[in-house]
């Protein structure tokens, strides 16, 4: 029996604004577990949706079309608030709303420390208002049919980044740090919307439209291939993609959206935003297929990307900054991909990338959460023994107790800890052993290991770079090579040998809250490579449906094997370094003495973020600065005051007529009467 239930597409936006409405008028009231419940409900209806127009393409795989309304009519401009149902669209709601709604559960008890934590627990319920407002505005932008409701969504999921990413905008370095985070990660996402603006002005100005369908079938009677206005439309939606899937040159803003919640980082990471990029490059496939030019550079910044990247993850203390790094090359891949026109590849590693980085990053989140509660216990610990003294010295302490706050941590202590630091880790596999375990499988399915997701899309994707551009994949086994050595360089740290604090020895595993969703993403990542496996590629003969033109995946027996030995070596070097003889506590990291002067350029990330600030920040910062003063205030200001004082000194000059006397008024009324007549008399 068919089903037909595409009606209910608007619901996958409706389900996660009726959350946040909900929160906003009564979370607050209602308390924790309601505003994290409702919210992670109405994610999950949204997944429901999702799934039941998944049933609905499978039975009617041709795309449909949900329609809200006209929404602008403006001249030649008509855009209507329609909702796109097909193969592609649905891929995406699917990842979205499922990965999304296991991280907004994990979220309920993640957050209940976080808040506390951070000491402010009001803000709990807005976190889960963010939240829901993140999935809603990712469904606008992958369920559009037309590229202004797209541009809707694109710049609701950046507005979201910067209210998550500075949602503790009062922490951070000199109280700002997290504030600047979100900034910076807004202002250069404005430079990829740019791009995208541009973009779609040239497509309306060309085609006459901004529907997909009428826009493509267009291109398709452009017998011109490069046309230049079509290479110029791409390469403007390039930019928009290096903004927001964080490839070179506008990667520099994702490392630091670390500074949101764990959970924040998992969703823009895994499911959300930065996936955005690949999907409007893949959603306008008929665009790039007539301009290989902007095709091949989007090839090659992708795996530039890639291998860039994955450099500098290799090198990083941060356990979340490893992480991020992993997310830009692995973006990178994808990119590289759809350049390439391997579209089924580059989603297939996309939906696989989504199950393991979910899975790494909330696990991270769970290791944070036990080295934090690590460290309370170490501190409490101290405050007891500290405590040992006469009943006059303990009544001082608990008034300075009160004054500074419930709890007083140790300056020196706290200054030096940070319980996201892989240095102050180790032997955590002992303490936390379902994180240790889920951890290792999001770690073995990121290097590519068999049998798990991550070998199957990884592998896809080589196997199609060394069909297509064989430059490209050495690129990108090099990359694979990394990548395996970073991700087994950052386990052996974390888990691996004894505790290097003390914050660590006394870590715990957490509740089962956080846990569940990470066995059931460590399931998927371990599995997910079933949706396309070779030989039965249903991922591809579903993607088909709505992508023209999809060519098959080839899969090497020889290459795979040759890229599994390549990811097998990385993680052999990663244990003869790293965990053949675990660290001991305040032991420099061996990459130090090995690499010398090239571990400091990795360590320091390439110095990009200072050659930014010195070529671009600076000099603006300058100025602003010389347009406030000198132009503003020297030139603008001037002149606004010089014609106050102009109106002044002429009020003054005209007060003096207005004496108060009659007889001077009739005297200047009849001087008037005579200068008309006089006027009027020899102008003839």
């Amino acid at each position: 029996m068919q089903i037909n239930l595409f009606g209910l597409a608007p619901w996958v936006v409706f389900f996660p604004l009726l959350g946040l409405v909900i929160n906003l008028l009564v979370g607050k009231t209602l308390g924790e577990k309601f505003s994290g419940g409702i919210a992670s409900l109405a994610v999950g209806a949204s997944f429901v949706v999702s799934v039941l127009l998944a049933l609905s393409l499978a039975g009617d795989p041709q795309m449909h079309y949900v329609r809200l309304g006209d929404w602008i009519t403006a001249g030649p401009l008509s855009v209507g608030w329609v909702f796109r149902v097909d193969t592609l669209a649905v891929t995406m709601m699917l990842v979205v709303s499922g990965v999304g709604t296991l991280i907004h559960v994990y979220s309920i008890g993640y957050m209940h420390h976080d808040v506390r934590h951070n000491g402010d627990p009001g803000r709990y319920t807005r976190f889960f208002v963010y939240l829901n407002l993140f999935i809603a505005a990712m469904m606008v932008l992958v369920s559009a049919d037309n590229f202004l409701m797209m541009f809707v969504g694109w710049e609701g999921v950046g507005l979201c980044s910067y209210l998550l990413i500075g949602f503790w905008f009062e922490k951070g370095a000199d109280g700002i740090g997290n504030a600047r985070a979100a900034k910076k990660a807004f202002i250069v996402n404005r430079i990829g919307d740019f791009g995208l603006l541009i973009a779609l002005f040239l497509i309306f100005a060309t085609f006459g439209s901004l529907q997909y369908d009428e826009v493509f079938a267009k291109v398709m009677q452009i017998s011109a291939i490069n046309s230049p206005v079509i290479v110029l439309i791409t390469l403007f939606m390039l930019l928009a993609v290096t903004g927001k899937s964080a490839q070179v040159p506008l990667y520099v803003w994702l490392p630091d959206a670390m500074a949101g919640p764990t959970p924040v980082s998992a969703l823009i990471h895994a499911a959300t935003m930065v996936t955005a990029g690949v999907y409007l490059v893949t959603r306008s496939n008929p665009l790039y297929s007539a301009a290989p030019a902007a095709q091949a550079v989007v090839a090659w910044v992708g795996a530039a990307t890639a291998l860039f990247a994955a450099t500098i993850a290799v090198a990083q203390a941060d356990i979340k900054k490893v992480l991020a790094y992993s997310t830009i090359s692995q973006l990178g891949y994808m990119v590289a991909a759809v350049g390439m026109g391997a579209y089924a590849a580059g989603m297939f590693h996309l939906v696989t990338h989504s199950f393991f980085k979910a899975l790494l990053f909330l696990a991270a989140g769970s290791v944070i959460l036990g080295m934090e509660h690590g460290e309370d216990a170490t501190q409490h610990a101290a405050q007891r023994r500290a405590g040992k003294g006469s009943k006059k010295q303990q009544q001082a302490r608990a008034k300075e107790q009160f004054v500074q706050g419930a709890l007083v941590f140790d300056a020196e202590h706290d200054e030096q800890f940070d319980p996201q630091d892989m240095w102050n880790m180790g032997g955590l596999r002992e303490r936390q052993p379902v994180t240790f375990w889920v951890y290792l499988i999001g770690a073995l399915a990121l290097a590519g290991i068999f049998p798990l997701s991550g070998f199957f899309s990884k592998d896809e994707i080589l196997g199609e770079a060394f069909r297509l551009q064989p430059g490209i994949f050495w690129v990108l086994l090099v990359a694979a090579f990394l990548t395996a050595f970073y991700i087994g360089r950052q386990v052996c740290l974390v888990f691996l040998g004894k505790p290097r604090t003390e914050g660590a020895s006394r870590s715990r595993e957490n509740p089962s809250v956080i846990l569940v969703p990470l066995v059931i993403l460590a399931a998927l990542a371990a599995f997910g490579g079933a949706i396309n496996l070779p030989g039965v590629q249903s991922l591809e003969h579903w993607l088909e449906h709505t992508i023209a033109n999809l060519e098959p995946g080839q899969f090497s027996l020889l290459l795979a094997g040759g890229a599994l030995l390549v990811a097998g070596m990385g993680l052999l070097v990663a244990w003869a370094v790293y965990g053949q003889a675990p660290l001991a506590k305040a032991q420099p990291d061996p990459l130090r003495r090995a690499l010398g002067p090239l571990y400091i350029a990795l360590e320091h990330k390439w110095w990009v973020d200072e050659l930014y600030d010195r070529i671009i920040v600076r000099p603006y910062k300058g100025l602003a600065a010389f347009l406030s003063s000198g132009v503003d205030m020297g030139v603008i200001d001037y002149l606004g005051d010089a014609l106050a004082r102009l109106t002044a000194s002429l009020a003054d000059a005209l007060r003096r007529l207005q004496t108060g006397l009659v007889r001077m008024y009739a005297l200047a009324f009849l001087f008037g009467a005579v200068v008309v007549l006089a006027f009027l008399a020899f102008s003839r």
